[in-house]
């Protein structure tokens, strides 16, 4: 392959790659800036309005472990086209107008993520072995930026569209579109080697890490989730406008952009990411504690904290699940596992706090309950956190990058494609011209 090619594989490699990542969240954090009009013009109850994330959430939970199943069938690359598309489809079923559209599309769309929310940590193990740490940063920061643009850009598009939350929703599948375009070339290459053999899961159960990530990725993911639903509302309930409580959800996750990029290339070089772990639920409580006791005196200062919370709380529960496996298969099962547990638990998040706020009349009550949840939230962090065995393979230590290291009795065959370009000797996803590189997982 010429020079030529190989860079122009790399850079589709890559583009690819970060704008599927930018699709992760738009589908979740698009509805919020506008869930009062869609109750009002659906005549949803508020624990009706926020069943619209939990049962996105829901699927994110019960159907990520067919990941596993269609990366091993189809390998991952293809897995990741077949996501991008549905969830397209997924956004525009959403917004066609009708109680049983909403919660079909939601479903839908949340399918999709659930896929893709697995493999993309797989995809960082195969593409890019010796840049676990950046590249988990990269397409993190993508994730939040895809979230951030959603939660800012919603109302703005909708007025000046002139289509109501309808039209402003439905343009959240354009970026699907693209991210498939960009992703088809790398779908498109023969998977090397043969399928892959099952990651054993028994192993894979029975290990405490896979445990304490789950945790771990459950409560932030639940602790996120609540803002995402219903933090506009509550500024609006405050006396906040709804454009400016939906620009305050965007500055939480533009926070974020940067925290995920410096935090997984810091905290994957350390042996233990406990410290890292402390901090962002901290911060993150802090930041629930800031809105609790006065929601529209400095709400800025409140989404800064709380944006630097969950940044790096999301970033570290995906380095986690990377660092904990030794390979692209073993990832995928790890993530399998953590996700659909822990997406299960944080589906509950949106759908209680607007229970809890129909039942107690006020925010006071929901909001006390986020600073419990972070609380359960640091306690699973300090165990995922700790070095410790790599899930799936019991009585390994794992370094301090959670990689344990080569092990000839494997049963994980490839699951997709090399990267492109690759030349003899060198990992999948090494860049054009590079040499051999360090050994996987070292996030360097």
């Amino acid at each position: 392959m010429s020079e030529r090619r190989v860079r122009l594989s790399w850079f589709l490699l890559v583009a690819g790659f970060v704008l599927a990542s930018f699709n992760l969240r738009p589908a979740l954090a698009g509805i919020s800036p506008v869930l009062d009009e869609i109750m009002e013009d659906l005549g949803l109850s508020p624990a009706g309005g926020g069943a619209i994330t939990t049962v996105m959430v829901v699927c994110l939970g019960v159907l990520a472990p067919l990941a596993p199943l269609l990366a091993r069938r189809f390998g991952l690359d293809r897995t990741l086209l077949a996501g991008l598309l549905v969830l397209a489809a997924g956004l525009l079923l959403r917004s066609a107008g009708s109680v049983p559209a909403l919660y079909a599309g939601a479903a839908v769309a949340g399918t999709a993520i659930a896929v893709m929310n697995v493999v993309m940590p797989a995809i960082v193990k195969q593409h890019f072995p010796a840049r676990v740490g950046p590249f988990t940063g990269v397409y993190v920061s993508g994730l939040v930026l895809g979230a951030a643009a959603a939660s800012g850009l919603t109302v703005p598009l909708e007025h000046a569209t002139g289509y109501g939350w309808r039209g402003a929703t439905a343009l959240a599948a354009l970026p699907a579109v693209a991210a498939a375009v960009l992703w088809l070339p790398q779908a498109l290459r023969r998977p090397a080697g043969g399928p892959a053999a099952p990651r054993p899961f028994r192993a894979l159960l029975r290990a405490p890490v896979t445990w304490a990530v789950t945790a771990f990725m459950g409560l932030q993911s639940l602790t996120f989730y609540i803002t995402l639903a219903w933090l506009p509302t509550v500024f609006q309930e405050a006396g906040l406008p709804a454009d400016q409580a939906g620009y305050l959800l965007s500055l939480s996750n533009l926070v974020q952009v940067a925290v995920t990029l410096a935090v997984p290339v810091h905290a994957g070089r350390a042996r233990s990411q406990v410290p890292h772990v402390t901090a962002a639920t901290l911060l993150t409580a802090a930041g629930y504690a800031g809105v609790l006791a006065a929601p529209a005196t400095v709400p800025w200062l409140w989404m800064l904290v709380l944006g630097i919370g969950q940044g790096a709380a999301i970033a570290l529960a995906l380095l986690i699940i990377t660092l904990r496996a030794p390979d692209p298969a073993a990832v995928t099962a790890l993530s399998a596992v953590a996700q659909s547990a822990g997406y299960v638990l944080a589906a509950l998040g949106p759908f209680l706090i607007g229970l809890l706020r129909e039942v107690s009349g006020g925010w006071t009550v929901p909001l006390l309950a986020g600073l419990g949840a972070c609380g359960l939230q640091l306690a699973a962090g300090l165990l995922a956190g700790r070095p410790a065995p790599a899930a799936g393979r019991p009585g390994r230590e794992a370094r301090g990058t959670g990689d344990p290291g080569p092990d000839p009795a494997s049963d994980a065959g490839p699951t997709s494609d090399a990267g492109p370009g690759a030349e003899p000797g060198a990992g999948p996803g090494a860049e054009p011209g590079a040499g051999p590189r360090s050994a996987p997982g070292r996030g360097e």
